[in-house]
């Protein structure tokens, strides 16, 4: 592979917190909580345990045009929403990159889960006439990649990571290597997840991995915390605009850093469990360091995956602690965001890139009792000022898939 540069010239994103980077960014400063009450008749209807989630600071329905928004799924929305803001935010147009040299790369872990319970619901009670023409592009697992490649008229390839809660960030990932490789100068890579209904959350409240702090919701997602008891699900998009250092300099754009290394990895363990031992986290991070060249000492900060839950958030620091050492500080947007599983990855290398550039860690939220277990310093109560050279960010996925991105300064 050839020592081209990749960089980062466009950030998007629609989370809890906010409709876009910059609230999405003041918000994980501040330490504010995206997490409330869910007020929906399935919660009630099927007496779930868990009546909290991570809704949407701005529905994207407030944002696209009327006629597009019935067309997409949620998911498809929120894709469609970080992506033109990212696009926009790199200064972008027709004439800024050919067709055939720009890809799209939009990752989820369950894709239209929404429509498709929807649209059965219709095929049940009012019969076929009613489903839509419309239904497999709405609940197909590519189709937030296949709906941005439409519309950035994209010709060197669109494709859809599905691994989990490793999707957004395995996006940004693959971006990387088609760059490299020479097979496109720019990519619109991230991920975009919107499933906050009856059966995504009563299967993971029976596989016992969520939060059930109802009484309050704002101080339920805990990482890193002795009292932590699971993660809160959560909804939202991460994109990022990667391109050729060489192509971003010839056309004067503004650079937020450098993606410098990548590195994947597969624990080849459990379906659901990450290896107590945290290798495969460890030989992600280790691979991401080696592809940028970096060693230990030049990662000053990791941008943590850690969902909350009791086993993973500890497993994580083990793994951290073996591929770089104790001395990096640690931080966990999910304590904020909740759990935006197959966009999580992407929103945490958008805050990672953030850190870098501005020199500063958010805190994590609700860390009150920090877990003795845990073998790092974890940023809470105030953002933390630090001059960082290289920083990473991890993620992990239900079959074992791990994923870890290091950024450097522009």
């Amino acid at each position: 592979m050839s020592s081209v540069d990749v960089v980062v010239t466009g950030v998007g994103a629609t989370t809890p917190l906010g409709g876009d980077v910059a609230s999405t960014w003041d918000g994980l400063l501040a330490g504010r909580s995206g997490v409330s009450t869910l007020d929906a008749d399935w919660v009630h209807k099927y007496e779930l345990p868990v009546q909290i989630a991570a809704q949407l600071k701005v529905d994207p329905t407030e944002i696209l045009p009327r006629v597009e928004a019935r067309r997409l799924d949620r998911s498809e929305q929120v894709a469609m929403v970080a992506s033109r803001q990212a696009y926009s935010d790199a200064g972008l147009d027709e004439d800024a990159v050919d067709p055939e040299r720009l890809a799209v790369i939009i990752g989820t872990g369950i894709g239209g889960a929404l429509t498709l319970l929807a649209q059965d619901d219709l095929l049940e009670t009012a019969g076929l006439r009613k489903v839509s023409p419309l239904t497999v592009p709405m609940l197909m697992p590519n189709g937030p990649a296949a709906h941005v490649g439409l519309w950035a008229k994209a010709r060197a390839g669109v494709h859809a990571p599905v691994s989990a809660c490793a999707s957004g960030a395995e996006a940004i990932a693959w971006g990387y290597r088609m760059i490299r490789s020479g097979e496109a100068d720019v990519i619109i890579a991230g991920g975009a997840e919107a499933c906050i209904t009856g059966i995504t959350m009563a299967g993971f409240a029976q596989a016992r991995t969520m939060s059930t702090r109802n009484d309050a919701p704002e101080r339920a997602s805990r990482p890193f915390d002795g009292e932590r008891d699971g993660f809160v699900l959560g909804e939202g998009a991460g994109v990022v605009v990667l391109e050729r250092a060489d192509h971003a300099k010839a056309r004067g754009a503004k650079v937020y850093g450098r993606l410098a290394g990548i590195g994947t990895s597969s624990d080849a363990h459990h379906i659901t469990a990450p290896d107590p031992e945290g290798e495969g986290q460890r030989r992600a991070i280790q691979a991401a360091m080696r592809s940028g060249e970096l060693t230990a000492e030049d990662i000053g900060h990791v941008n943590c995956h850690a969902t909350s839950t009791p086993v993973g958030d500890t497993i994580e620091s083990i793994a951290i602690h073996r591929a770089i050492g104790d001395h990096p500080l640690l931080t966990a947007a999910k304590g904020s965001l909740g759990h935006l599983l197959g966009a999580s990855g992407a929103v945490a290398a958008i805050a990672t890139v953030l850190s870098v550039r501005d020199g500063v860690i958010p805190p994590t939220a609700n860390l009150e009792n920090p877990d003795p277990a845990v073998l790092h310093e974890v940023v809470a109560g105030q953002p933390r000022k630090v001059d960082l050279k290289a920083a990473i960010t991890d993620s992990f996925g239900f079959g074992g898939h791990n994923v870890a991105l290091a950024f450097t300064k522009a």
